[in-house]
């Protein structure tokens, strides 16, 4: 991922208990998901730092560190300088007696390094994180721990959190601008990660760190406002997860059993978001001027939207990929509602677009997130909560199917017809349900069995499917490492067909609407040149080779259709014989600095 850092695990612990390595190593594990190639912990061991650190995964290893009531961890992915245990956090001052982590980019470190060489520092990686624990050093030669840490985050460029351990003290201390902190209030323990998740099995009961502030983790928690530091009051809040949501249970694989959640999660938004889309549907109403953006995933609901609003609502949803939003922005004025789409709410082409429009033109922010207390829900004025709990896996799955469910049926309440939408969810929740049955499941491996030796792959769809087309091709790239390729149907003809030879495989999204004719003949386009043609929709056709039954449920067909794209890119990838397709190679689950 050229010129990004990704949103590294942070793990930290500080109590009365004394097995601090453990307790964080632990926490790393369940941080795991986000992509890394390196690993630390570091504890406090008398006046010193004792750290251990490696290249490779965790896996079953254990550290190696004395009994202490405070540690701090890190799982690296590797951009200033190569895969090495020296350049894997946590990193060290002279003394040994600071340890640093650091998640984002810090711009300005050659200057500072530089600096610091000149005062005698000795460096020993090739990061940008390890100038942090040398400058906390130099400043505490004439000011307290607090103090050198604040004014070092200060010299920061970038969109850096830093969390610092230093052993004559008895406290943790981070301030971050940009990468998210959630601090974790324990029964005479304090716990701080990246990430929640890491933190919801110890307690529920979190302080999400804002920006341009600095938390003091010791006999209790102190919050600062930066640059300044003078003290705030912290704001507890109670998350509704539960532990088991973030362990496997009777599944291989978390990407596997986030699908078999995706029933529960339609049915969740169908059953208890009425009042949430009721409020949302007002914002929509009231602005002048409707901008939809989102990356990945999220940004295929949000071309999903711009086809159910239109023809639902009969109302015009403009759409931005994130990063592009920037080159639209001359069109944005202070009535115009952004619509942010994401599901950790904490990816930084989103965020940098939704903080610069919030600031510049006063725009209304109404997100749609997943994530209670992320970067993009603290930013909005309202939040559809898509509540479908902690998503591990890399590959989003229930969190997409959560998007458009939310999206159905804010475009059906924008109609005045929501209890059509609310059963339209239910429908396809059961549906779904049927397709995660036994007989399903056997004939989708099967479809993926056949497909696990191709070199390409060519999805199809119009109109709302084609957003469908674009999430199963996105599906099978990240979990299986095929090359896939979307295109609405039309555009076979314009191009696309000089790619079709015998047997390369074709799905073609088929729903029982006004896009089902001519979907069919795009089909026998396909199939006249040799293609495989693979149907998945309520309607069976001769052009079929293969076919992947939905039901027929209106434009909530495409729930079904998504369900089984997400479940032949999982069995594709096993076919493949995929390591681990809850982490695919390269990636990670959310990308914080640009």
């Amino acid at each position: 991922m050229d010129d990004t850092k990704t949103m590294c695990g942070i793990f930290g612990y500080i109590g009365t208990k004394t097995n601090a390595a453990e307790t964080v190593l632990e926490g790393l594990k369940l941080l795991e998901y986000r992509g890394y190639d390196s690993w630390g912990v570091a504890v406090k061991d008398g006046n010193k730092i004792e750290v251990d650190k490696h290249i490779g995964k965790i896996g079953n290893a254990t550290v190696s560190l004395p009994s202490s009531n405070l540690g701090i961890g890190h799982t690296r992915w590797a951009t200033h300088g190569g895969v090495t245990d020296a350049n894997a956090h946590p990193h060290v001052d002279c003394t040994k007696e600071i340890a640093v982590i650091h998640n984002g980019i810090i711009e300005n470190f050659e200057e500072l390094k530089e600096e610091l060489i000149q005062k005698g520092h000795t460096f020993i990686s090739e990061t940008d994180t390890e100038v942090v624990p040398h400058l906390i050093e130099e400043n505490l030669k004439t000011r307290g721990f607090t103090t050198a840490v604040r004014d070092a985050f200060n010299r920061l460029s970038g969109m850096n959190a830093i969390v610092v351990a230093y052993a004559p003290s008895k406290e943790i201390i981070a301030a971050k601008n940009g990468s998210p902190l959630v601090i974790g209030i324990g029964d005479g323990e304090l716990f701080i990660a990246s990430d929640a998740i890491g933190i919801v099995k110890h307690t529920k009961k979190v302080v999400f760190l804002n920006d341009h502030q600095m938390a003091i983790l010791g006999n209790n928690l102190k919050i600062l406002q930066l640059p300044d530091g003078h003290e705030l009051t912290p704001k507890i809040e109670e998350l509704d997860w539960k532990f088991e949501e973030v362990t496997l249970g009777e599944y291989p694989h978390f990407f596997l059993k986030e699908i078999h959640e995706e029933p529960v999660t339609v049915e969740h938004i169908a059953l208890n978001a009425l009042e949430t889309t009721q409020k949302f549907a007002e914002y929509i109403n009231n602005a002048y001027g409707t901008f939809m953006l989102g990356c990945g995933s999220a940004s295929y609901a949000g071309i999903a939207a711009t086809y159910l609003f239109s023809k639902i609502a009969k109302k015009h949803i403009n759409f931005v990929i994130g990063s592009e939003f920037k080159y639209f922005e001359d069109f944005v004025t202070e009535k115009t509602l952004l619509i942010p789409i994401s599901q950790s709410g904490e990816s930084i082409d989103v965020i940098d677009p939704v903080t610069r429009m919030k600031n510049e033109k006063g725009v209304k922010i109404a997100s749609v997130v997943n994530t209670l207390g992320s970067t993009l829900y603290r930013m909005s004025d309202f939040r559809a909560l898509l509540e479908c709990g902690p998503e591990k896996a890399v590959v989003a799955t229930k969190s997409f199917i959560a998007m458009l469910s939310m999206l159905l049926l804010t475009a059906y309440t924008v109609a005045g017809k929501q209890k059509e939408g609310q059963e339209h969810l239910l429908k396809a929740a059961e549906d779904i349900k049927s397709i995660l049955g036994t007989a399903s499941l056997e004939h989708i491996k099967s479809v993926a069995e056949s497909l696990k030796e191709k070199d390409h792959i060519y999805i199809i769809g119009r109109g709302l499917s084609y957003a469908a087309a674009l999430e199963a091709t996105l599906k099978l790239k990240e979990a299986s490492y095929i090359h896939a390729e979307a295109f609405p149907g039309g555009e076979l003809k314009h191009g696309v067909m000089a790619l079709i030879e015998k047997g390369t495989p074709c799905i073609v999204f088929a729903p029982h609407d006004e896009t089902f004719e001519e979907i069919i003949s795009n089909a026998q386009e396909v199939k006249a040149r040799g293609g495989y043609i693979i149907g998945i929709g309520p309607k069976q056709n001769k052009v079929f080779d293969a076919f992947l039954p939905t039901a027929d449920i209106s434009d909530a067909t495409l729930l079904p259709q998504v369900a089984i794209s997400h479940l032949l890119a999982y069995y594709v990838a096993i076919a493949r014989g995929v390591e681990d397709p809850d982490k695919p190679r390269n990636l990670a689950k959310s990308v914080t600095v640009k």
